[in-house]
């Protein structure tokens, strides 16, 4: 488990699934952990007195990931509530799929607004807040390694922006000891995409270990890369997909 006693964190779509699985971590490594729900309200503060419960110091936010300024405020939010920032873990994401004639304009700008701009608008926020040795942890998709078939141009061009974004954030704030990295998951047992969906078997066909990851799989290295082991891991991208892109 990494130290991370008297750290203060903020996990974007943090009340369930991957995100879920990443506050709790990192709480349990001593950091004091705010997360953004926008209608789990029940399973945010369900977490929330979880971790509480464990010893640990929470907070969760209701807010859009799809709106900036709401990520901006949630930033604001817990660097007053817990007196100062270090990590952000920006996880929330939509899944947009479907043949690539139907997309229309407002799924376009909506998976945009999550995936790109709200993700730029809060490491922009955070690194105002945040102590030299701060963290950026961008959650990304295995999928812009790889695509194992059609429907998925919008999702894998979103992402793929994150790889952009990470590398300026490396050169723009490594010289404050701030890193920035890109985690992509790969198939991973979630409500979203169930070890045992209708979807589960194609994609179990590319895994290389041939089985779905847990949530905690994706959890433990974003502890790690918050921890003192990511100091010197900046600017690039970590797989954890079980082989999907091998």
């Amino acid at each position: 488990m990494s130290d991370l006693s008297g750290k203060v964190a903020l996990v974007t779509g943090g009340s369930r699934g991957i995100g879920a699985e990443i506050a709790r971590t990192l709480a349990a490594g001593g950091a004091a952990v705010g997360l953004t729900y926008r209608s789990a309200a029940d399973q945010a503060h369900g977490l929330v007195k979880e971790i509480q419960a464990n010893g640990g110091r929470a907070l969760a936010i209701q807010a859009d990931n799809a709106d900036p300024e709401a990520v901006r405020a949630a930033i604001e939010t817990t660097a007053a509530e817990f007196g100062g920032f270090d990590i952000l873990v920006n996880n929330a994401g939509v899944f947009p799929s479907g043949p690539l004639e139907e997309v229309t304009s407002e799924e376009l700008d909506h998976t945009l607004a999550t995936h790109v701009r709200t993700v730029f608008t809060a490491a922009q926020t955070a690194s105002r807040h945040m102590t030299d040795g701060g963290r950026i942890i961008n959650i990304g998709s295995c999928l812009t390694e790889r695509l194992p078939g059609p429907g998925m141009t919008l999702y894998a061009m979103s992402k793929s922006a994150l790889q952009g974004l990470t590398k300026g954030l490396a050169r723009d704030l490594g010289p404050r000891g701030i890193t920035a990295v890109v985690v992509d998951p790969g198939p991973t047992d979630t409500d979203m995409n169930p070890a045992e969906g209708p979807a589960a078997d194609f994609l179990r066909g590319f895994i290389a270990v041939g089985h779905y990851g847990h949530a905690r799989d994706v959890a433990g290295m974003v502890a790690y890369l918050a921890g003192p082991g990511g100091r010197h891991v900046t600017g690039n991208s970590i797989l954890v997909d079980g082989g999907f892109a091998a």
